[in-house]
């Protein structure tokens, strides 16, 4: 009973740790790195987690789900311009607070990240019908323009969430007629 106690709490360390560390650096953080910042050796991180990608899923899939459910919602309006028009600036905030996130989030390897953007895809469709929105902008949009402004964002280290809402704006205007 001791022994699973001490590894559930490992677990939970590991966790907490890769949380912090993927959103104060994103992903370049190694798996040593995780196991000394939770005071745990590589092979206890390892055993929970077989490779990085899984550890970085169970440290994103909550963000995830928040980002999904917000994006779901926005499909639901009945007014998708509109909705888009407030999601991409809330979108690029909470990124913002998150690095390890907007990382996993940019690089869409990930099947939540995957998902997230194809979700996006559609919202900007159906926005066509009832706001102005270009003919030709599509999924591929999301993937270049607003992924991009995301993994820039992360590389000039940027952090303050005003600049990341001005780029949402931009964003809305690249993708007007």
């Amino acid at each position: 009973m001791l022994r699973r106690a001490d590894a559930l709490r490992n677990h939970e360390r590991v966790v907490a740790a890769a949380r912090e560390l993927f959103a104060e650096r994103g992903l370049d953080v190694t798996v040593p790195e995780v196991a000394a910042r939770a005071g745990v050796g590589r092979a206890t991180v390892y055993r929970s987690y077989a490779t990085k990608e899984e550890l970085v899923l169970a440290v994103a899939r909550d963000g995830f789900r928040s980002l999904q459910a917000r994006t779901q919602a926005a499909l639901a309006a009945d007014d998708a311009y509109r909705a888009l028009s407030d999601y991409v600036p809330d979108l690029l905030e909470q990124l913002a607070r998150d690095r390890g996130l907007a990382a996993a989030f940019f690089e869409g390897r990930l099947l939540p990240a995957a998902k997230l953007v194809e979700m996006i895809g559609q919202l900007i469709e159906a926005a066509k019908t009832s706001g102005p929105v270009r003919a030709d902008a599509g999924i591929v949009d999301v993937r270049v323009v607003l992924c991009g402004v995301v993994r820039q964002l992360i590389v000039l280290d940027e952090r303050d969430p005003a600049v990341w809402r001005r780029y949402a704006g931009l964003i809305l205007a690249a993708l007007r007629p």
